[in-house]
């Protein structure tokens, strides 16, 4: 066995989100490491398996100081407006509806729609080579973290002296739970059905929030043709379709023909014709909250740290803020000189973080709650409020601006991108 290589940071997980801070942290020239039990090799765009991630505008601004966002191989569709409508499904939805437009909002759209394809291909093509990112994948890794730091061995049987390990390997995440840290999970007792599909009218990058009464049902425009589109279906959007466990796995074991049928009754006839393309991907709903989100010598981000309803599509973004935050004060620490794994780093990363995930936590519990039902007075009552909210201009700059990830919680982002260029 060589010498154990010392790195600041260990990053177990090499999905979105921990390759995403692997990079920003391996650009700010910190020796860094990624360990991840899947190979990652440099590969050519797949076929098109319908998924597709929702980028809020400081996430790809994230990406894009990472060095990852001018890696797409394809081109991501902007989000230019988003429609909230209450309604049921089968029926026209309700005409009091709230209408966002990023225009009167900012000169850059809300977001970007990025198939999953597209960000997998973009992170393989950005982490190797980089000069101070040593990339093991695949590996699995055992971690002992003391007071003074953290020893990594890894399967390939190199081991790593690290001052910071980050847990980014999922809800099920097994750093977590060596820890200690317990968990709180809300079962929401629905299944989230996610794919896409072609259709006949064009979309004009618009997205399309429906609440239903046993769940919300979103559109969002994908760039196209590509290679999913036909003469008479040449158009694609995605579909974020949460519904009641038992009727969800009905509409799962439909054949497409019924399964576009039970889309278009959702979604209504603004598309046109559809047809749906790609694989349907469903999971079951819940969310997450953990006690604490660091130990000794620990930082937990992404969806080892949190989970909520995809209500608003905001599970990947809050992840990037995750990397914003701790990132910036791993930065700002060696920088300074300091400890980047020590307990006061760490005291500010859940400082940052907390209040933010807690308020998304619990807004998006309202709205389920507010949404998920059928009573006509509540009924009633929440599409009056839609209308209201659509008539106050401030209120709905407000909303607009938390959707393209500019409310609370992120001036800290923006700052981190600043450290980022000056570093």
């Amino acid at each position: 066995m060589t010498n154990p290589a010392a790195v600041s940071v260990c990053i177990l997980g090499a999905g979105p989100v921990g390759a995403t801070l692997a990079a920003t942290l391996a650009a700010a020239g910190l020796a860094t490491a990624v360990v991840d039990a899947q190979p990652l090799p440099p590969m050519e765009l797949q076929d098109f398996d319908g998924r597709a991630y929702a980028i809020a505008l400081t996430s790809k601004r994230l990406l894009e100081a990472a060095g990852i966002w001018e890696r797409l191989p394809a081109a991501p569709c902007p989000i230019q407006g988003i429609r909230v409508a209450d309604g049921r499904p089968g029926e026209p939805a309700s005409p009091l509806a709230l209408q966002f437009d990023a225009a009167a909002v900012s000169d850059e759209p809300f977001g970007f729609m990025v198939e999953a394809r597209s960000l997998r291909v973009a992170l393989n093509a950005r982490l190797p080579g980089m000069a101070n990112l040593q990339v093991f994948a695949p590996a699995t890794a055992t971690v002992e973290r003391r007071a003074d730091g953290a020893t990594v061995r890894l399967s390939t049987g190199e081991v790593l002296e690290a001052q910071l390990v980050v847990a980014a390997e999922g809800r099920n995440s097994p750093l977590r739970r060596q820890a200690g840290i317990r968990t709180a999970v809300l079962d929401y007792h629905q299944i989230g059905m996610v794919g896409a599909f072609a259709h006949e009218k064009p979309h004009r990058n618009i997205a399309l929030e429906q609440f239903l009464p046993n769940g919300p049902f979103a559109q969002l425009p994908l760039a196209g043709p590509g290679n999913f589109g036909t003469a008479a279906y040449p158009h694609a959007s995605a579909f974020v379709w949460a519904d009641r466990t038992a009727i969800a796995r009905r509409m799962l074991a439909l054949d497409d023909a019924g399964f576009g049928r039970e889309l278009a009754r959702r979604l209504g006839d603004h598309l046109g014709a559809i047809r749906p393309i790609g694989r349907r991907w469903s999971y079951p709903l819940s969310a997450l909250q953990v006690e604490r989100w660091t130990d000794t010598r620990l930082a937990l981000v992404g969806d080892a740290a949190h989970g909520v309803h995809p209500i608003a599509g905001q599970g990947l973004n809050l992840g990037f803020r995750d990397v914003a935050a701790l990132a910036e004060e791993v930065i700002a620490a060696v920088h300074a000189g300091a400890d980047p794994g020590g307990a006061t780093v760490l005291a500010r990363y859940q400082a940052r973080r907390r209040p933010d995930t807690m308020l998304m936590l619990s807004g998006m519990h309202a709205l389920e709650r507010l949404f998920g039902n059928d009573v006509p007075p509540v009924r009633w009552a929440r599409r009056l409020g839609i209308a209201a909210v659509d008539r106050i201009p401030a209120l709905k700059r407000a909303f607009a601006r938390q959707a393209m990830g500019l409310g609370p919680g992120v001036t800290g982002l923006l700052a981190g991108q600043k450290l980022l260029r000056a570093g």
